[in-house]
């Protein structure tokens, strides 16, 4: 069983555990060459890991706890400033380039709270693609099922694996379509993506400006609802369970739960039971804008278009060090124009209107965060039209929140040696604080089940 931030934590204040205890054992199984650690890890800091830990441990003896991580350890993935550092971005074509000259503010704000950063987590190259396959630094392997060696989920792939694994009690990762989320429902955690511009993006390299948020990777709800708060500078109460027989759900017919596989759909059903079954009110509708999403994106989207304002130079330079399925979708963006993007902004906006007044009155929308369970590495690995096809069919979902500029919860709702299936509670902009009680609650109740 993974422990919790609250369980760390409390083995902190009873004087069970020490940080440096907590620490050498993470960087212990990081390190391991038998175990992901090589496969998870771009870098790791042990020498900073420890000295955090030995800093956190002489404060909390004098009676100072900076907040509920002061002493956990977390990861991060290799998209992040760290000073003195270049922010390779799970790619190699970024070597020789300048270092950062400060920590992104994410990095530093866990810093302050006490967190022990163990190190830089793989991720698909530079954040594009939802599968996590990187092919410079290898795959890591998602714990459901390592004989077969099947896929983390993306980007943010290392993030996941830190955390089940026991490299990190949390894994900070970035979310465009999904790149928190999927990761998180295929390997059975909780991962939080915010409306966008509550935590702030500085210092986090970019695949695009407009879709782009950061979120943890972690055990529970209320972990990541911790981590979210001190990421986002949010000095509020942190958010109680909701009642769910106060509830009322959304289930989107369209789009939303078209291939599902079966262990997908059978999750999924059990949960929305449970949901019915607890008191909530479930009520299927259309939205007919999801299924018009893809029209608004076929040249690419804001992915395509600002990710090739980013990297223009840097593929000038360094194209054939970048993974050619990240790189050609890069370069869609070339053929994007000016008007193009102005039609983008304002097909966004019209989008964003539409969905939000269909879902006006629920407390949320629910859906399968991703409608099949991890496929094989080497499957996806052998064939490009394996992997765009899976590609897009595990982003679907997720990246209905992105454009909507929501915020979205996974949350496991498998049964017990199951493949694991994520449940995604979503809801509008500004709605991060109501999605993460009614995660709480719906996190409670699925575990009942499982039980």
């Amino acid at each position: 069983m993974i422990s919790t931030v609250n369980e760390q934590q409390l083995a902190l204040s009873e004087g069970r555990t020490t940080s440096l205890a907590l620490t050498e054992e993470v960087l212990s199984r990081a390190s391991d060459p038998s175990g992901e650690g090589p496969r998870v890890f771009t870098k790791l800091y042990p020498n900073e890991a420890r000295a955090a830990a030995q800093a956190s441990d002489i404060l909390r003896s004098a009676g100072l706890v900076r907040s509920p991580i002061d002493g956990l350890t977390v990861s991060i993935k290799d998209l992040f400033d760290v000073a003195g550092e270049v922010t390779m971005g799970g790619s190699l074509a970024r070597a020789g380039e300048p270092a950062a000259s400060e920590d992104a503010v994410v990095v530093k704000r866990l810093r302050a709270a006490g967190a022990v950063i163990v190190g830089r987590t793989n991720m698909t190259e530079f954040a594009y693609s939802g599968l996590g396959l990187n092919p410079h630094y290898d795959v890591p392997r998602n714990p459901w099922d390592r004989k077969t060696g099947r896929i983390p989920g993306g980007s943010s792939s290392g993030a996941a694996v830190s955390v089940t694994d026991g490299m990190a009690v949390a894994g900070i990762g970035s979310d465009t379509g999904g790149s928190v989320r999927i990761p998180a429902a295929l390997c059975g955690l909780v991962g939080f993506k915010p409306t966008a511009e509550r935590v702030p993006l500085t210092g986090a390299l970019p695949l695009s400006f407009s879709l782009d948020s950061i979120g943890a990777i972690a055990p529970s709800v209320a972990c990541c609802a911790v981590l979210d708060a001190i990421m986002a500078g949010d000095e509020e109460p942190l958010p109680q369970p909701a009642e769910i027989g106060k509830l009322r759900f959304a289930v989107p017919t369209t789009l939303a739960l078209d291939g599902m596989d079966k262990d997908v759909a059978s999750a999924f059903e059990a949960a929305l039971s449970s949901l019915s079954a607890a008191g909530a009110q479930i009520d299927e509708i259309a939205v007919p804008e999801f299924v018009g999403l893809a029209a608004i994106n076929a040249k690419g989207g804001f992915t395509a278009a600002e990710a090739w304002a980013w990297h223009r130079d840097l593929i000038s330079r360094a194209g054939d060090r970048y993974d050619p399925r990240v790189g050609s979708r890069i370069l869609r963006g070339k053929d994007i124009s000016a008007a193009d993007y102005l039609d983008l902004l304002a097909a966004r906006k019209a989008w964003r209107a539409g969905v939000e007044a269909r879902i006006e009155g629920y407390d949320a929308l629910v859906l399968p965060t991703v409608p099949v369970v991890a496929p094989a590495i080497a499957e996806l690995a052998a064939s490009d039209e394996v992997y765009y096809a899976a590609n897009g069919l595990i982003l679907r979902n997720p990246t209905l929140i992105n454009f909507l500029d929501g915020a979205a919860l996974s949350v496991p709702c498998h049964a017990p040696g199951e493949a694991p299936v994520g449940l995604m509670i979503a809801g509008p902009a500004g709605a991060d604080r109501r999605i993460l009680a009614i995660g709480m609650a719906v996190e409670a109740l699925c575990s009942q089940q499982q039980a």
